[in-house]
């Protein structure tokens, strides 16, 4: 996204679709071969079974998993649901409790609440400093009457990383599932399920990488492989666990997307890591300014700031046709309340209604970055400019 248009740092709500994925699904939907339904036994069912048979590929590749581990989604919410609501309500009936944290995304949040209503007893454990979740408090957590733990991988809103590879060291030496919520970081960050062999549940998405919105996928372990119950009924589709006809051209530009991303992980990371870098120095004058989630390691694309005096709101209005950025979770932004993960790190109602994430991906250029700092600058100044005297040192 270049030129002389918004500069879009969103990323991390949904990146922009990739032009060789968008190619490559209209490629799908103008081959006659590939529009039967690829369940169907027919020469034109099995046309269309062998893009998807690709696709699977590639998707899993991705991860570092077999193909035939990936079930196919609607998206990271329906995968983050299937895992948790499947493995839980599939678990023995003496091990009624589960492990999340407070920092979760909505999606995770919500299918552990459902778990509660259900009576299941969730530990909601609290982020270290810097946003991650640290392996000791999920240690502390685990009982014999543990059926699952999810955590994501990334903080959606810090872009904190969690060792999960220690959580999942944790989880297999008791042979309990792990769930990882790996939306934020498949395709940013290096994912290998064979080499942390005990994650049993991983969720992502395509949207997240350039690819289409509404579709996703729900990795599952194959040896020892979790117990997942169903969460609709309807047909044998992906291992009899989802239901429905799969959707070849999603299913194709996911592929293609995983394919790009896997491709650029030995470069872009860096890239974009600089970038982010030169965007926080960027914003300086803006000061006094602070970073919610400073602790690395962190994903290379997130960088929250508060700007005292600022409500987060106004500024992106402020911003409105010049710079897109976020003031919480795309997935509720809607909702007139204080960012919980950002509560969950100690800032006050306040400084978390100061702050804006801003998110950086693959088409993010150094003059784009300059630029959109230079307008977040002049804008909150121009906030500034109105505040009463004393308001802007009550603010921190």
């Amino acid at each position: 996204m270049s030129g002389g248009g918004p500069v879009y740092l969103d990323w991390a709500a949904t990146a922009p679709l990739d032009a060789r994925v968008a190619e490559a699904m209209c490629a799908c939907l103008a081959d006659p071969a590939a529009q039967a339904n690829p369940s169907s036994g027919h020469a034109a069912g099995r046309a269309a079974a062998e893009y998807v048979a690709r696709a699977r590929v590639q998707v899993a590749g991705l991860i570092g998993a077999p193909a035939e581990a990936v079930i196919f989604t609607s998206g990271a919410t329906e995968s983050v649901n299937l895992a948790i609501l499947g493995a839980a309500r599939a678990s023995p009936r003496d091990r009624r409790h589960v492990v999340c944290s407070r920092v979760e995304h909505r999606a995770v949040t919500g299918a552990c609440r459902e778990l509660e209503r259900e009576g299941f007893e969730v530990t909601w454990l609290a982020p270290a400093a810097g946003g991650a979740i640290d392996p000791a408090a999920v240690a502390a957590a685990l009982r014999p009457q543990t059926a699952l733990v999810t955590l994501m991988h990334v903080n959606n809103e810090t872009g904190a990383v969690t060792d999960i590879a220690t959580v999942a060291r944790l989880c297999r030496e008791r042979d309990l599932p792990l769930h990882v919520d790996a939306a934020q970081s498949a395709g940013k960050l290096p994912l290998d399920v064979g080499a942390d062999d005990g994650i049993a549940l991983l969720s992502y998405c395509a949207h997240k990488l350039g690819g289409p919105k509404g579709i996703g996928a729900l990795y599952r372990r194959r040896e020892p492989r979790p117990a997942l119950r169903p969460l609709m009924s309807g047909g044998g589709h992906e291992a009899g666990l989802r239901p429905g006809t799969l959707a070849t051209h999603q299913i194709v530009g996911f592929g293609v997307a995983c394919e790009i991303a896997g491709a650029a992980l030995a470069r872009e990371p860096e890239r974009i890591r600089a970038l982010r870098e030169r965007l926080w120095q960027a914003l300086q004058p803006a000061a006094p300014l602070w970073r919610n989630g400073v602790q690395e390691p962190s994903v290379p694309g997130i960088l929250n700031v508060g700007f005292a005096g600022v409500e987060g709101e106004s500024l992106l209005l402020a911003l409105d046709g010049a710079v897109a950025a976020a003031s919480g979770a795309a997935c509720h932004s809607a909702v007139a309340e204080p960012s919980y993960v950002l509560r969950a790190l100690g800032r006050s109602d306040l400084a978390i209604q100061a702050s804006l994430r801003f998110s950086l991906g693959s088409g993010t250029t150094g003059a784009e970055v300059d630029r959109a700092a230079a307008q977040v600058v002049a804008a909150v100044r121009r906030l500034r400019s109105v505040l009463p005297p004393g308001a802007l040192e009550r603010i921190a």
